[in-house]
């Protein structure tokens, strides 16, 4: 793995830390994780979503993918961006997630 895969991989086990408040469950596992990019040294690229657009969570849910990604060494600094495209679907859940949430 090279060092940037090494990174981005060490955010997304970061993000597992952040857990939505509604559905209770890591935001990486329910799908709302899109994309982690690596754009320049130290800098990553969070493309991210919610369950619905307005969802009450949604600040909570940056802030902490936010906060997450900079407590992961080697990242100076974290763009976060809000997508509904494509719009989340419970198909999108990992199956530990999909076990926890009794097959919802």
């Amino acid at each position: 793995m090279n060092g940037s895969s090494e990174l981005v991989g060490r955010v997304r086990e970061a993000l597992r830390e952040v857990i939505d408040p509604e559905i209770g469950f890591n935001i990486v596992d329910i799908g709302l994780v899109y994309d982690i990019a690596l754009e320049k040294r130290g800098i990553v690229k969070i493309t991210m979503t919610t369950t619905t657009k307005g969802c009450p969570a949604t600040d909570f849910l940056k802030d902490g993918v936010g906060e997450a990604a900079h407590n992961v060494e080697g990242v100076h600094s974290a763009d976060i961006r809000l997508t509904y495209d494509p719009p989340w679907t419970p198909d999108m859940m990992s199956s530990e997630a999909k076990r926890y949430l009794g097959g919802r």
